[in-house]
C-alpha cells in the first residue's frame, strides 16, 4: 500500500469491504485541505505513515485506542453520514459513537414491526435458537425455549472445558462480587461482556433498536445481548477456556490478570473472526425482506 493514497481496494487496514468498516489505532485522525488524513504510530496492522482517507465510501470508522480525532474529522464525518465508533482494543469494549445509521430505516421499522407482533416475535426467537443450536426447536412458548437452550449451555460449557483442559464445575456469576467467582466463570464473564460490545457496534452500524430485544427483554441493550448470544459457543467460550489455560501457563511473577487475557485473546479473535461483519450479516438476515423472520 503506497503511502499518502489509502483506496478501499488496497488498503491493507483490517475492514470488510461489504460493510465498508475501517479500524484505526493509535495515531491523528484529521483534516488537511478538506481532505480526511490519518496520520498513524504504527501497529501491527498498519505501518508509521500519513494516509489519505475516501471517507465517502467508508459507513463507520471503529477507533481504537490511542486514536485522537479532531473536531474537523468529526464534521466532516457527520456532514457525509460516516459513523465513528471509539472501542477498546479489538473492539473488545464500545465507549461511545457518533449518532448515525444507514441511509434508511428499514432494519429498524422491520425490528419493531416483529418486536411489537406475537407471532413474528416469536418467530424471531426461534430463529435465534435455531441458529445457536443448529436446528430448529418445537414451536413452544419462550421459557421452554430458555429451558431446551439451557440444557444444551451446560452440555456445551463442560464439552468445551473438556476440549480445552478446563477443571469445570457450573456455570456461576455473583453479580455483587464477580471477583470471587472461579477462574474459569471470571474468564466467561470478561469475554461476554467484549461479545457483547461487538454486538453493540454492529447494532449501531445497521441502525438497529438496542433496546428491543426478543429473548432479553428488560436491559436497554436488549437486543445486543441477543446477538451477542448466538457467539456463545463459537466465540465467547473458546475464547474464556483459552484465556484459562493461558493463564494458567504463565511463570507466577510473570502473570497477567485474567481479565487482561481474556481481552488481548478476544480482540485478536474478533479481528481472525471478522466477528462485527458477522453480527452486522445475521442481523440483516435476521430481518429479511419479507419481514418474517421464519426460521
Amino acid at each position: 500500500m503506497l503511502k499518502g493514497r489509502l483506496g478501499l481496494e488496497s488498503a491493507r487496514i483490517p475492514h470488510v469491504d461489504r460493510h465498508g468498516l475501517m479500524w484505526l489505532g493509535r495515531g491523528n485522525l484529521l483534516v488537511e485541505d478538506g481532505t480526511l488524513r490519518f496520520v498513524a504510530a504504527g501497529d501491527e496492522f498498519l505501518p508509521p505513515g500519513e494516509y489519505l482517507i475516501p471517507f465517502q465510501t467508508v459507513s463507520c470508522f471503529i477507533l481504537g485506542p490511542g486514536v485522537t480525532v479532531s473536531h474537523d474529522a468529526m464534521r466532516l464525518a457527520a456532514r457525509h453520514g460516516t459513523g465513528i465508533v471509539f472501542t477498546g482494543e479489538g473492539g473488545v469494549r464500545l465507549y461511545a459513537s457518533m449518532p448515525f445509521g444507514p441511509d434508511d430505516s428499514t432494519i429498524a421499522r422491520r425490528q419493531a414491526a416483529c418486536w411489537s407482533d406475537p407471532q413474528a416475535r416469536m418467530r424471531i426467537v426461534r430463529r435465534m435458537y435455531a441458529w445457536r443450536l443448529g436446528q430448529i426447536l418445537p414451536d413452544a412458548d419462550i421459557d421452554t425455549l430458555r429451558g431446551i437452550e439451557g440444557a444444551r449451555a451446560r452440555e456445551t460449557y463442560r464439552l468445551l472445558a473438556r476440549q480445552y483442559g478446563i477443571k469445570w464445575d457450573a456455570r456461576r456469576y455473583d453479580r455483587q462480587h464477580p471477583e470471587l467467582d472461579d477462574l474459569p466463570n471470571q474468564a466467561i464473564n470478561h469475554a461476554a461482556t467484549a461479545v457483547e460490545a461487538a454486538a453493540m457496534v454492529a447494532t449501531a452500524v445497521v441502525g438497529a433498536i438496542p433496546q428491543l430485544g426478543f429473548i432479553h427483554e428488560a436491559p436497554g441493550i436488549s437486543f445486543c445481548l441477543d446477538i451477542a448470544d448466538l457467539y456463545r459457543a463459537s466465540v465467547t467460550l473458546p475464547v474464556a477456556f483459552a484465556a484459562v489455560r493461558d493463564y494458567e501457563r504463565q511463570p507466577e511473577l510473570e502473570r497477567l490478570s485474567i481479565e487482561a487475557i481474556t481481552r488481548k485473546l478476544a480482540g485478536r479473535t474478533f479481528r481472525k473472526q471478522r466477528l462485527v461483519s458477522a453480527m452486522i450479516d445475521r442481523i440483516k438476515e435476521l430481518f429479511s425482506d419479507d419481514g418474517s423472520g421464519n426460521p
